[in-house]
Protein backbone atom coordinates (compact mmCIF):
# COMPACT_ATOMS: atom_id res chain seq x y z
CA UNK A 1 0.00 0.00 0.00
CA UNK A 2 1.24 3.60 -1.03
CA UNK A 3 2.25 5.60 2.17
CA UNK A 4 3.13 3.02 4.17
CA UNK A 5 7.07 2.72 5.77
CA UNK A 6 9.60 0.09 6.47
CA UNK A 7 11.20 0.48 9.27
CA UNK A 8 14.25 0.43 7.46
CA UNK A 9 13.25 3.55 5.76
CA UNK A 10 12.69 5.30 9.14
CA UNK A 11 15.65 4.60 10.39
CA UNK A 12 18.33 7.79 10.15
CA UNK A 13 22.02 6.90 9.42
CA UNK A 14 23.73 6.48 12.58
CA UNK A 15 27.27 7.37 14.08
CA UNK A 16 27.83 3.82 13.47
CA UNK A 17 26.64 4.45 9.35
CA UNK A 18 28.79 7.57 9.11
CA UNK A 19 31.57 5.98 10.14
CA UNK A 20 31.59 3.41 7.84
CA UNK A 21 32.16 5.88 4.80
CA UNK A 22 35.00 7.17 6.18
CA UNK A 23 38.26 6.30 4.04
CA UNK A 24 39.69 3.02 5.35
CA UNK A 25 36.33 1.97 6.49
CA UNK A 26 34.27 1.82 3.08
CA UNK A 27 35.54 -1.84 2.67
CA UNK A 28 33.72 -2.93 5.72
CA UNK A 29 30.12 -1.48 4.54
CA UNK A 30 29.16 -3.85 2.47
CA UNK A 31 29.50 -6.62 5.10
CA UNK A 32 28.12 -3.64 7.73
CA UNK A 33 25.24 -3.15 6.19
CA UNK A 34 24.54 -7.31 5.77
CA UNK A 35 25.21 -7.80 9.25
CA UNK A 36 24.71 -4.75 11.24
CA UNK A 37 22.06 -5.75 13.64
CA UNK A 38 24.40 -8.56 14.99
CA UNK A 39 27.70 -6.46 14.95
CA UNK A 40 25.49 -3.54 16.71
CA UNK A 41 24.36 -6.15 19.42
CA UNK A 42 28.28 -7.27 19.59
CA UNK A 43 29.34 -4.39 20.09
CA UNK A 44 26.65 -3.43 22.82
CA UNK A 45 26.61 -6.64 24.22
CA UNK A 46 30.42 -5.98 24.62
CA UNK A 47 29.70 -2.90 26.37
CA UNK A 48 27.22 -3.83 28.72
CA UNK A 49 29.60 -6.48 29.50
CA UNK A 50 32.10 -4.07 30.49
CA UNK A 51 29.55 -2.24 32.20
CA UNK A 52 28.63 -5.48 33.87
CA UNK A 53 32.26 -6.33 35.17
CA UNK A 54 33.13 -2.75 36.44
CA UNK A 55 30.10 -2.51 38.88
CA UNK A 56 30.96 -6.29 39.58
CA UNK A 57 34.20 -5.43 40.59
CA UNK A 58 33.65 -2.20 42.38
CA UNK A 59 30.95 -3.76 44.37
CA UNK A 60 32.98 -7.27 45.36
CA UNK A 61 36.17 -5.18 46.29
CA UNK A 62 34.02 -3.36 48.39
CA UNK A 63 31.97 -6.61 49.97
CA UNK A 64 35.24 -8.01 50.57
CA UNK A 65 36.53 -5.05 52.69
CA UNK A 66 33.41 -4.95 54.29
CA UNK A 67 34.06 -8.90 55.39
CA UNK A 68 31.45 -10.28 53.51
CA UNK A 69 30.72 -13.96 53.04
CA UNK A 70 30.91 -14.94 49.39
CA UNK A 71 27.43 -15.92 48.80
CA UNK A 72 27.10 -12.13 49.86
CA UNK A 73 29.74 -11.17 47.34
CA UNK A 74 28.30 -13.29 44.87
CA UNK A 75 24.94 -12.51 45.54
CA UNK A 76 25.15 -8.80 46.00
CA UNK A 77 28.25 -8.14 43.40
CA UNK A 78 26.06 -9.72 40.53
CA UNK A 79 22.97 -7.85 41.27
CA UNK A 80 24.04 -4.36 41.28
CA UNK A 81 25.88 -5.59 38.26
CA UNK A 82 22.77 -6.76 36.58
CA UNK A 83 20.57 -3.69 37.25
CA UNK A 84 23.44 -0.74 36.11
CA UNK A 85 23.86 -3.17 33.29
CA UNK A 86 20.37 -4.35 32.00
CA UNK A 87 19.62 -0.51 32.50
CA UNK A 88 22.33 0.38 29.79
CA UNK A 89 21.59 -2.16 27.79
CA UNK A 90 17.76 -1.30 27.35
CA UNK A 91 18.35 2.01 26.44
CA UNK A 92 21.56 0.55 23.50
CA UNK A 93 19.22 -2.09 22.54
CA UNK A 94 16.28 0.21 21.77
CA UNK A 95 18.30 2.76 20.44
CA UNK A 96 20.40 1.69 18.28
CA UNK A 97 20.52 -2.17 17.91
CA UNK A 98 16.60 -2.49 17.72
CA UNK A 99 15.92 0.79 16.60
CA UNK A 100 12.27 0.47 18.63
CA UNK A 101 9.46 2.52 17.08
CA UNK A 102 7.62 2.36 19.86
CA UNK A 103 6.97 5.70 21.04
CA UNK A 104 3.89 6.00 23.25
CA UNK A 105 4.70 5.69 27.50
CA UNK A 106 2.29 2.45 27.89
CA UNK A 107 4.25 1.07 24.76
CA UNK A 108 8.01 2.17 26.23
CA UNK A 109 6.89 0.44 29.92
CA UNK A 110 5.56 -2.56 27.84
CA UNK A 111 8.40 -2.76 25.61
CA UNK A 112 10.38 -2.75 28.81
CA UNK A 113 8.50 -5.03 31.00
CA UNK A 114 9.46 -7.53 27.95
CA UNK A 115 12.93 -6.28 27.78
CA UNK A 116 13.44 -6.74 31.98
CA UNK A 117 11.71 -10.09 32.34
CA UNK A 118 13.90 -11.77 29.94
CA UNK A 119 16.82 -10.22 31.62
CA UNK A 120 15.51 -11.13 35.10
CA UNK A 121 15.54 -14.59 33.71
CA UNK A 122 19.03 -14.62 32.28
CA UNK A 123 19.89 -13.14 35.87
CA UNK A 124 18.88 -15.93 37.69
CA UNK A 125 20.68 -18.39 35.14
CA UNK A 126 24.14 -16.04 35.99
CA UNK A 127 23.25 -16.12 39.58
CA UNK A 128 22.62 -19.95 39.50
CA UNK A 129 26.46 -20.71 37.65
CA UNK A 130 27.99 -18.20 40.38
CA UNK A 131 26.61 -19.62 43.00
CA UNK A 132 27.67 -23.25 41.89
CA UNK A 133 31.34 -22.45 40.34
CA UNK A 134 32.20 -19.95 42.44
CA UNK A 135 30.89 -20.34 46.00
CA UNK A 136 29.97 -24.19 46.09
CA UNK A 137 32.70 -25.52 43.99
CA UNK A 138 35.18 -22.48 44.81
CA UNK A 139 36.25 -22.05 41.45
CA UNK A 140 37.99 -18.43 39.93
CA UNK A 141 35.36 -15.72 40.38
CA UNK A 142 35.98 -13.57 37.53
CA UNK A 143 36.75 -16.88 35.06
CA UNK A 144 32.81 -18.31 36.08
CA UNK A 145 31.61 -14.27 35.46
CA UNK A 146 33.14 -14.40 32.14
CA UNK A 147 31.91 -18.04 31.20
CA UNK A 148 28.72 -16.76 32.79
CA UNK A 149 28.07 -13.65 30.89
CA UNK A 150 28.80 -15.53 27.83
CA UNK A 151 25.99 -17.87 28.21
CA UNK A 152 24.35 -14.55 29.24
CA UNK A 153 25.04 -12.86 26.10
CA UNK A 154 23.72 -15.19 23.59
CA UNK A 155 20.56 -16.43 25.95
CA UNK A 156 19.85 -12.56 25.84
CA UNK A 157 20.48 -11.80 22.20
CA UNK A 158 17.51 -14.75 20.98
CA UNK A 159 15.37 -13.34 23.83
CA UNK A 160 15.61 -9.69 22.67
CA UNK A 161 14.98 -10.71 18.89
CA UNK A 162 12.64 -13.04 19.08
CA UNK A 163 10.40 -11.47 21.70
CA UNK A 164 11.33 -8.05 23.05
CA UNK A 165 12.17 -6.12 19.67
CA UNK A 166 10.66 -8.59 17.26
CA UNK A 167 10.20 -7.30 13.86
CA UNK A 168 6.71 -8.44 12.82
CA UNK A 169 5.12 -7.51 9.63
CA UNK A 170 5.04 -3.80 10.06
CA UNK A 171 1.98 -1.15 8.45
CA UNK A 172 1.26 2.33 9.44
CA UNK A 173 -1.55 2.55 10.90
CA UNK A 174 -4.87 3.55 9.08
CA UNK A 175 -7.34 5.96 10.70
CA UNK A 176 -10.58 5.88 9.49
CA UNK A 177 -11.79 9.71 7.38
CA UNK A 178 -10.83 12.42 10.01
CA UNK A 179 -10.11 10.38 12.44
CA UNK A 180 -6.28 10.48 14.16
CA UNK A 181 -4.15 8.19 15.07
CA UNK A 182 -2.70 7.81 18.31
CA UNK A 183 0.51 6.86 19.53
CA UNK A 184 -0.97 3.73 21.28
CA UNK A 185 -2.77 2.94 18.29
CA UNK A 186 0.30 3.20 16.16
CA UNK A 187 2.37 1.20 18.87
CA UNK A 188 0.18 -1.37 19.09
CA UNK A 189 0.06 -1.77 15.11
CA UNK A 190 4.46 -1.68 15.28
CA UNK A 191 3.99 -4.39 17.98
CA UNK A 192 1.65 -6.35 15.99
Amino acid sequence: MEGNTSREDEIKPDIFDKIMHLPGFRIFEDFYKRNKGALMYLFFGALATLVNFVAAGVSKSLLEKAGASTDAISTLSTSIAWVIAAAFAYVTNRTWVFHSMIKSKRGILAEALSFFSGRLFTYFVEMFMMWLFYSVIGFNYWVIKIIANIVVLILNYVISKLIVFRKKKEKVPEAAAGEEITDEAADKEAQG
